[in-house]
């Protein structure tokens, strides 16, 4: 069976960390009845499964990638996933001035990535 390449193996992981992350700051809105103490237990016990897989995706991927570029690729990560998870859980809409917004962080995504001669 062939190894998984670095770059998508890092990606992988940092995808999945993003997704549990995401649930652990965001999720708890959803629940505003619930005490703070338990929304913040359950927060801190939903990232403990993120850092499972951060540490390792910056491990693999460092050395492949610089640090400046697997904090890029994180941020690139978080807010997509961020706007999937705001639209299809939080059912809050996507405005022009979010995808806009997004755009330049794409843009400043791509200096990081870009070679200068």
């Amino acid at each position: 069976m062939p190894a998984i390449p670095v770059p998508v193996l890092t990606i992988g992981l940092l995808l999945a960390s993003n997704i549990f992350m995401t649930f652990a700051w965001y999720g708890h809105l959803k629940f505003k009845t619930a005490p703070l103490l338990t929304a913040i237990l359950v927060s801190w016990g939903i990232a403990f499964f993120e850092y499972l897989l951060q540490v390792p995706a910056n491990r693999i991927g460092y050395g492949h990638f610089n640090a400046a570029q697997l904090k890029t690729i994180q941020e690139v990560i978080t807010l997509s996933v961020f706007a999937v998870f705001s639209w299809l859980y939080l059912k809050e809409p996507m405005s022009w001035n979010h995808l806009v917004g997004f755009a330049f962080i794409a843009a400043g995504a791509f200096f990081i990535f870009h070679k200068w001669a």
